[in-house]
C-alpha cells in the first residue's frame, strides 16, 4: 500500500524501519523563519529530514513574484536525491501546523511527478500525543537519485488566472482567513483584499481537532463552493501559494481530483497595479 494524500500517525509508526520511506519534516513559522529547524533540531521523527520554506522549497524573491516564489525544479530535485527520495520512495511529509506546511512539499512533490507522498495526519502533535517516539538525532541520508518528471499543468501563472477569470472558466478559492480575504485586516502583504470573483475557503476549516475532516465532510463543502464547476476547473489561492496547497489536499483526499494552485497567489497578484483588488 502507498500513500497518496494522508497517513495516519499509527500507521507510519508501523513503517518507520521500512527503508523505502523517507520522513522529511516541514515545520515553519512565518514570524520567525528560523524556529522551525530550532525546533527539529531539538526534537522530530527518527529518521526525518529537514526541509525549510525559504530555502529549499522556494526560489528568491524578485520584483515581479509573490512572498514564495517556485523553486527551481531541478535544484529541488537535487536536494531530493540528496535527502534520499528516490522515485519509488514512500515520502512522507509533516509539521506543527496542521499541515499548512508540509502541504507544500506533498504539492511540490506531484508536481515533479511523484504521487508516493502523504502528509502525517495531525502532524508531530498528534503523533506526540499517541505516545510515539521523537527524536533529537540528526539522520545520515543515503544520497540517490531522484529523476525528475515536471509538470506545469499543476499551477496556472497570473496571466493564465486573468484570462481563465475573464471567461469565467475556473472556480476560484481562497485559503486566508475571512478577515484577511474580506480586506479588513492584512498582516503580512502591503494590499489588502483578494482578487475579484474569489470565494473563501480558510485552509483551517479542513481541520477538527488538528485532524483532516472525514473524505465525504471535506466533499460537500467543496461542491457547494465548486457551484457548476468541475474540480479541474477549481484553482487555489492563498497569500503566497503556500496553505493554498492545504484545501488542494483536502479536495484530492475527498475524491475531487485535478484541482491547480494559482502559485504566485495574493503577494504577487498586488505587484501589478493594474490587477483588481476587491474587499467585502
Amino acid at each position: 500500500m502507498h500513500y497518496t494524500t494522508l497517513i495516519s500517525a499509527s500507521a507510519l509508526q508501523q513503517q518507520l524501519a521500512n527503508p523505502d520511506y523517507v520522513i522529511i519534516d516541514c515545520r515553519f513559522s512565518l514570524a520567525d523563519t528560523a524556529i522551525g529547524e530550532a525546533n527539529y533540531r531539538h526534537g522530530h521523527l527518527p529518521n526525518a529530514r529537514y526541509a525549510h520554506l525559504d530555502r529549499d522549497l522556494s526560489a528568491t524573491i524578485t520584483s515581479q513574484t509573490g512572498r514564495h516564489p517556485l523553486p527551481d525544479f531541478r535544484v529541488l530535485a537535487k536536494k531530493l536525491g540528496a535527502w534520499g527520495v528516490g522515485n519509488h520512495s514512500q515520502v512522507i511529509v509533516y509539521d506543527d501546523a496542521g499541515g499548512a506546511f508540509a502541504g507544500r512539499l506533498w504539492w511540490l512533490l506531484r508536481c515533479l511527478g511523484h504521487d508516493k507522498v502523504g502528509v502525517l495526519d495531525g502532524g508531530i502533535q498528534h503523533w506526540q500525543q499517541q505516545g510515539y517516539v521523537i527524536t533529537t538525532v540528526l539522520p545520515k541520508p543515503q544520497a540517490t537519485v531522484f529523476r525528475p518528471y515536471l509538470n506545469d499543468s499543476y499551477w496556472l501563472t497570473a496571466r493564465q488566472l486573468e484570462n481563465a477569470l475573464a471567461k469565467k472558466s475556473v472556480c476560484l478559492i481562497d485559503a486566508r482567513t475571512p478577515e484577511r480575504f474580506a480586506g479588513q485586516q492584512e498582516p503580512i502583504d502591503p494590499i489588502a483584499g483578494h482578487i475579484p470573483g474569489a470565494s473563501n475557503r480558510p485552509f483551517q476549516l479542513n481541520l477538527s481537532n488538528g485532524l483532516f475532516l472525514a473524505p465525504e465532510q471535506l466533499r460537500q463543502a467543496f461542491i457547494k463552493l465548486m457551484g457548476n464547476h468541475s474540480p479541474e476547473q477549481v484553482v487555489h489561492n492563498c497569500g503566497s501559494g503556500v496553505t493554498a496547497c492545504h484545501n488542494l489536499l483536502a479536495m484530492e483526499h475527498a475524491g475531487l481530483n485535478g484541482s491547480k494552485l494559482y502559485a504566485g497567489s495574493w503577494s504577487e497578484w498586488i505587484r501589478d497595479t493594474n490587477r483588481g483588488v476587491a474587499r467585502c
